[in-house]
């Protein structure tokens, strides 16, 4: 079974149009959303949850429809938005009591844990908290509850670089168990690169492309030539060129050009930096 499955996803705004989503995340693995602002990834999420209503296209969770059956999904989706919805005169502790009648599922001690890990204080109230520290407290809710999917908006944005790691490191941990998975979206490209097994490419509301991460990567690559070393490219193996007086760096499909020079390894970043432009 897949954790989700979205199927010709559209939603319609003025001046902006997601077009015909399809994406699967398999069940057990990790699915970054990797797209410039307004590209379409907060949307997505909030699709998938039934905070927006769609124009049309399906959305199957964890095997059930999402227009039913989002209430009854409860208990099986953790969520962290962009914006934390928690109240801000609650601490932490008080949090911990309120979603305790909240989930069926709520395990106390493993967010008194994570409070700890994450060095959230429990007696400060919400409103206190730097921007850092109220992601880290919606990341403790999210895994605390038993969840089989994570839907995460930007859930490093504003931790330092020691805490990001940290985070990286426990939802990747969460995916250890085969029916845990995560789509997750984030502007800290090399986040999802050491997280995820699945990247999905959106850009002005349009999937340039949803593949595994690996094969992405084994499958791109930048080759630096000379201007007419670039004349002699076959034309179908060149994606993206930039030309300067000196060369080009070009984005290739390392197959079709295996006789044409190394082509260097492309980061995720990179590679949607170049498809971005080309899409343009």
């Amino acid at each position: 079974m897949n954790a989700l499955e979205i199927k010709d996803l559209t939603k319609c705004y003025p001046g902006f149009l997601l077009d015909h989503l399809d994406l699967t995340l398999p069940s057990g693995c990790i699915m970054g959303l990797v797209g410039e602002n307004g590209a379409g990834k907060s949307t997505t999420i909030k699709l998938v949850l039934n905070m927006l209503h769609k124009d049309g296209g399906t959305i199957t969770i964890l095997g059930r429809n999402s227009d039913d059956n989002i209430e009854l999904l409860k208990e099986d989706i953790g969520v962290v938005m962009d914006e934390v919805g928690i109240p801000e005169c609650l601490n932490g502790k008080q949090i911990g009591n309120v979603m305790k009648h909240t989930f069926k599922n709520w395990r106390e001690e493993e967010y008194s844990a994570l409070l700890r890990k994450l060095s959230i204080p429990d007696g400060k109230p919400f409103k206190d908290f730097s921007r850092g520290m109220k992601m880290k407290l919606g990341i403790a809710v999210a895994l605390s509850h038993k969840a089989k999917l994570l839907l995460l908006d930007e859930p490093t944005s504003g931790l330092d670089p020691v805490v990001r790691d940290e985070v990286v490191t426990m939802l990747s941990d969460f995916t250890r168990e085969e029916d845990h998975s995560i789509l997750i979206s984030s502007h800290i490209v090399s986040d999802l690169e050491k997280l995820c097994d699945y990247i999905t490419f959106l850009h002005k509301g349009k999937l340039l492309l949803c593949e595994e991460k690996d094969r992405l990567l084994a499958k791109y690559g930048l080759l630096h030539c000379t201007l007419e070393q670039l004349q002699g490219l076959p034309a179908d193996a060149v994606l993206y060129k930039k030309e300067n007086p000196y060369g080009a760096e070009v984005l290739v499909l390392r197959d079709a050009v295996s006789g044409y020079g190394t082509a260097a390894p492309v980061s995720i970043e990179e590679l949607f930096v170049f498809l971005a432009k080309e899409a343009v």
